[in-house]
């Protein structure tokens, strides 16, 4: 059986057995499942508790009218759902009593889940906009995922901070495969010829545009080159920009030719060298967001991941989002937004998914009898009688 559906079973399972179950998890939601079916139940039984339902007030016999009328209501809602599967459920649970850890193993799911669907939203906002030359609905995905992240960190009861994972995840491509990369690439060659051929060019973007915005990186070089020279104070034409590349290695090691550089030189620059800046980062804006997005994917993908490391690792991967989107937002003379950190609750996550969480990492001593060679076992303890169906 998948974990995950187990665990779906053995939460529903123990609020069936045991309706005092319920208010241990309030921190769950019903769309935290993963099968309509579960949700619906699990909605219809939070619904027959508010309502007062008499299986409440029961006392060790739960009355079997807690189980049929949370199937009738939860029926309104979902196709499918039979009297014979409720009682599957029940037999899935192990204990009622651990319901929170149950619990808690739907939320970690579902927190999965979650980031990996606004990564994906995030991946195709950014592949639309590239196609369109826009920015604003990936930047918006990214903001909604940011906050996201945010939320479910105080579900899960963890601090939201950056942290890069020990090894790239795994599946995600350095670079995406390019969109519009003609365009692309003939804006980068015209911008680099404006600012080989008219004086002052660089003073114009050399604020904010930087090499690694370039897709193509033999343009990107070509550009530190430039950013060397006017750093310097030097003159710039195509014989220092040959010169500066020769000793950077660039010639050497094949990244660029002295006919690229003479080709680049030779192109008629007549364009403001600003507005192809603004064209050149508005593109490495739409390659950064689609690569972020799909190391969050491959992230959230990981099932062997711990929520909490999933969540830091997935900010971390947006962070080179952020400083693009900043140097954008300087291009185009407005201040970047500065996205509001979630406030921590006061009181913290419940202390029952605290407990919860605890049962589940910390292990338990041996007991003293059991060390003790050639002790004589104990007799098993009674198990309490479980709370049946009357």
């Amino acid at each position: 059986m998948n974990p995950l559906l187990g665990a779906e079973q053995a939460v529903l399972g123990s609020v069936l057995l045991d309706p005092g179950q319920l208010p241990h998890l309030e921190w769950l939601a019903p769309d935290h499942f993963y099968r309509p079916v579960h949700q619906a139940l699990f909605a219809a039984l939070r619904k027959l508790r508010n309502d007062g339902h008499p299986a409440l007030a029961a006392g060790k016999s739960v009355p079997l009218s807690w189980v049929t009328d949370a199937v009738d209501e939860a029926g309104l809602h979902v196709r499918g759902l039979t009297a014979a599967y409720v009682h599957t459920l029940i037999s899935a649970c192990p204990r009622a009593a651990h319901a929170p850890v149950y619990g808690r193993m739907v939320l970690e799911g579902a927190i999965h889940r979650s980031v990996a669907a606004h990564a994906i939203r995030l991946h195709q906002a950014a592949r639309a906009d590239a196609l369109q030359g826009e920015v604003e609905g990936a930047l918006h995905c990214a903001d909604v995922l940011t906050a996201v992240l945010g939320d479910l960190a105080q579900r899960w009861g963890t601090e939201p901070r950056p942290i890069a994972p020990a090894t790239p995840p795994a599946g995600a491509p350095t670079a995406p495969p390019p969109v519009r990369a003609d365009h692309v690439a003939e804006d980068e060659r015209f911008l680099l010829a404006v600012l080989a051929e008219r004086p002052g060019a660089m003073d114009e973007v050399v604020g904010w545009l930087w090499p690694g915005d370039f897709a193509d990186p033999a343009h990107g070089q070509l550009y530190r080159c430039l950013g060397a020279l006017h750093h310097r104070g030097e003159p710039i034409d195509r014989i220092t920009l040959l010169w500066e590349a020769q000793r950077r290695g660039l010639l050497a090691d094949g990244t660029l030719s002295s006919g690229q550089i003479t080709a680049i030189c030779d192109s008629l620059g007549v364009d403001s060298a600003e507005w192809l800046g603004e064209l050149v980062i508005r593109s490495s804006v739409t390659r950064t967001a689609a690569t972020s997005a799909r190391a969050v994917q491959a992230l959230a993908e990981n099932e062997a991941l711990a929520p909490g490391r999933l969540i830091n690792h997935a900010l971390h991967a947006l962070g080179p989002l952020d400083e693009v989107r900043t140097r954008w937002q300087m291009a185009n003379g407005r201040p970047a937004p500065t996205p509001a950190a979630p406030a921590p609750s006061p009181t913290g996550p419940p202390p029952v998914q605290v407990h919860a969480a605890l049962a589940r990492s910390t292990p338990r001593p041996a007991s003293p009898l059991s060390a003790r060679p050639g002790s004589t076992p104990t007799p098993a303890a009674a198990r309490p009688p479980a709370r049946g169906h009357s």
